[in-house]
């Protein structure tokens, strides 16, 4: 296995990794920041009241961009074993 191609595994496992994090955790970062708005405007200090929309967020996001992290994290598993027979010359 020579260098470059260590590289591009590298590359492409990080590019994966910001495919597969995005469309959960940037809805509950907008989620976060307008319920902590919320909270300094209205000075309740709940802590379940910061929590439980996040967590309806993270899961509404799992189930609309599901699908598409998985057909993304397959995709890239397949293109990683169809290198296999490459990298053992």
């Amino acid at each position: 296995m020579d260098a470059d191609a260590l590289v591009d595994a590298a590359r492409g496992s990080l590019w994966v990794l910001v495919q597969m994090i995005a469309p959960v955790v940037l809805p509950a970062l907008a989620m976060g920041l307008l319920v902590g708005l919320v909270q300094a405007a209205t000075s309740i200090s709940e802590a379940t009241l910061s929590f439980v929309p996040k967590l309806v967020t993270v899961l509404i996001a799992l189930l609309l961009f599901g699908a598409l992290m998985m057909r993304v994290l397959i995709d890239f598993t397949l293109e990683l074993h169809d290198r296999i027979p490459g990298l053992l010359q």
